[in-house]
């Protein structure tokens, strides 16, 4: 086959040739098959520490098979670490500047002919998602896999709450944290990391086995090592990945989110992914999705005793699969060149898995809700509240998630009332943060929920309502809400509803009010996101 490069005009590939041989690339290298390592680590990101060394693995399988790798990097940034400051409004809008960066320097290079995309964490793998469908060259995508954790995800809620008790010192809790974060990794829970990674395996984007390999194991080099050899022959098939992210393959990913109780987030994604893909998905897709399919795996925060380590023990991706048959379309095709069908495995008898005639639940562990508060819609992770399926309580307001902390951490009396924290949208943060340390800190109270147009980490559980839209910077009525409104979430009736007459919601005028202090990025991304029900994209111009 004659590569990118190859098919330059003369002159052209001459010049190109000499920048690359400045480089210290061979001449006689430069015939074959030019695979760019798109790499993500950096030493900030306990999920992206372990891709330097991995991306040597995958570069050796490149050569191997007769392909020239070409390594270039984007940045990463830590959820764990931006939660509960200004930070965080960084984190979904990195997700369109990762994919932008990959679309500049794969398609401004113009020499590459397939990708192999290195990630572990929230957002920067659904960026490359996106940015492989939008390029669309033949690609595959590689996790640095989770981190083993010694102790239970309940011993290590502990600590955090024996440290708010002042029970621990800073060093203590640090110390007895690497119990559980014990090593470079992606964070053992079933947040939007692994949620993602497992997202990527159901789509068929990945090898077998690629989501839930734990990182630093040798299992996970050689995963590394058949990916990059793997992508030389996805070039020569021509294999690209629109033709793995068919409308079949969506319908697979969100059975499988909803089979394991995914994270909140796996919307927002999957529906930006589609849009990258040409693909018409929608939120009701989900809703109708959940509906059909059970619950089959409870691991962190669905279950205080297990984490996706136990998960990967008992089969991973593959045995909820294999758990899922007969609601999925097992013909979809998979980088691996064969159907998503031949990755099937049975469950490997540890009680992780469990099947269609006996599930957790009978419906998937995300509801979309949709009422007067969020005639959109809006998302709740059903598969970590536990009992109950109606909460129903008076409303206390906040305009920002600042607002809402201080009030928890001056132990402001919020027991059975609804914490409403409007402002936090897309638009409106701007940037949407995720509120999960607000929804750790609410754990002092027996009873309480959240309701807001913000986002939640995969890790939060119990009675949280996000991603409400339209947001309150968009007209709302989550910025109409007042002190003492009673708001009402209804599981059952998949509703969100707000108990004030529509005549004097009609005649209040919305709270919220735009923050001037926003970054000239932020401002900029605020005027062009989408609703966070489209996927939170970057629509139209910057006017």
């Amino acid at each position: 086959m004659n590569s990118k490069l190859e098919q330059m005009p003369r002159y052209q590939r001459a010049i190109a040739k000499a920048h690359l041989a400045s480089s210290g690339i061979p001449y006689d290298e430069m015939e074959k098959p030019i695979i760019a390592v798109v790499n993500s680590w950096n030493d900030i990101v306990p999920g992206h520490v372990p891709l330097q060394h991995l991306a040597e693995d995958v570069k050796r399988g490149i050569k191997e098979a007769g392909g020239l790798p070409l390594e270039f990097n984007t940045i990463a940034i830590c959820d764990g670490i931006t939660q509960a400051h200004s930070g965080m409004r960084y984190s979904l809008p990195s997700r369109e500047l990762i994919a932008d960066s990959v679309e500049a320097m794969v398609a401004g290079h113009n020499i590459f002919d397939g990708m192999v995309f290195l990630a572990g964490c929230d957002k920067i793998v659904p960026a490359f998602l996106m940015a492989a469908a939008r390029l669309n060259l033949p690609s595959l995508f590689v996790t640095s896999g989770p981190m083993r954790n010694r102790v239970s995800p309940a011993e290590h809620k502990q600590l955090r709450l024996n440290f708010l008790q002042g029970l621990l010192s800073e060093r203590q809790l640090v110390e007895k944290t690497l119990n559980y974060y014990t090593e470079p990794g992606v964070c053992p829970f079933l947040g939007t990391a692994n949620t993602m990674a497992i997202a990527a395996e159901s789509l068929g984007f990945s090898l077998p086995d690629n989501a839930l390999t734990p990182a630093a194991s040798s299992e996970r080099q050689a995963l590394a090592y058949a990916s990059g050899q793997r992508s030389v022959d996805l070039v020569r098939e021509g294999l690209t990945p629109k033709r793995i992210f068919s409308k079949a393959a969506f319908v697979n990913t969100i059975r499988v989110i909803m089979a394991i109780g995914g994270s909140l987030n796996s919307c927002l994604h999957i529906l930006a992914l589609a849009k990258e893909t040409g693909i018409e998905l929608s939120l009701s897709d989900f809703a109708e999705l959940s509906e059909t399919t059970p619950v089959l795996t409870r691991v962190n925060p669905n279950d205080d005793r297990y984490t996706v380590n136990d998960l990967h023990q008992d089969g991973g991706v593959a045995a909820v699969l294999a758990g899922l048959e007969g609601l999925i379309d097992g013909s979809a095709l998979t980088v691996s060149g064969g159907s998503l069908s031949a990755q099937f495995r049975a469950p490997q008898g540890q009680g992780i898995i469990r099947t269609l005639q006996k599930p957790f639940a009978s419906e998937g562990g995300i509801l979309v809700l949709k009422g007067n508060l969020a005639p959109e819609g809006a998302l709740i992770k059903q598969s970590a509240i536990g009992e109950g399926a109606v909460f129903r309580g008076q409303a206390v307001v906040f305009a920002s998630e600042e607002e809402a902390m201080q009030a928890v951490n001056e132990d402001q009396d919020l027991e059975g009332k609804v914490v409403v924290v409007y402002g936090e949208g897309p638009s409106g943060g701007p940037g949407m943060r995720e509120l999960h340390r607000l929804t750790e800190i609410k754990k002092k109270y027996r009873e309480v929920a959240i309701v807001t147009d913000g986002r939640f980490s995969g890790k939060s559980d119990g009675w949280a309502v996000g991603y409400v839209s339209p947001e309150a910077a968009q007209g709302g009525p989550i910025g109409l809400i007042q002190e003492g409104d009673m708001v009402v979430i209804d599981l059952k009736a998949r509703s969100l509803s707000l108990e004030v007459e529509p005549e004097v919601l009609r005649e209040r005028t919305t709270a919220y009010r735009c923050r001037p202090e926003a970054s000239q990025f932020l401002s900029s991304y605020g005027r062009r996101v989408s609703s966070a029900v489209w996927g939170a994209c970057l629509d139209g111009g910057d006017d």
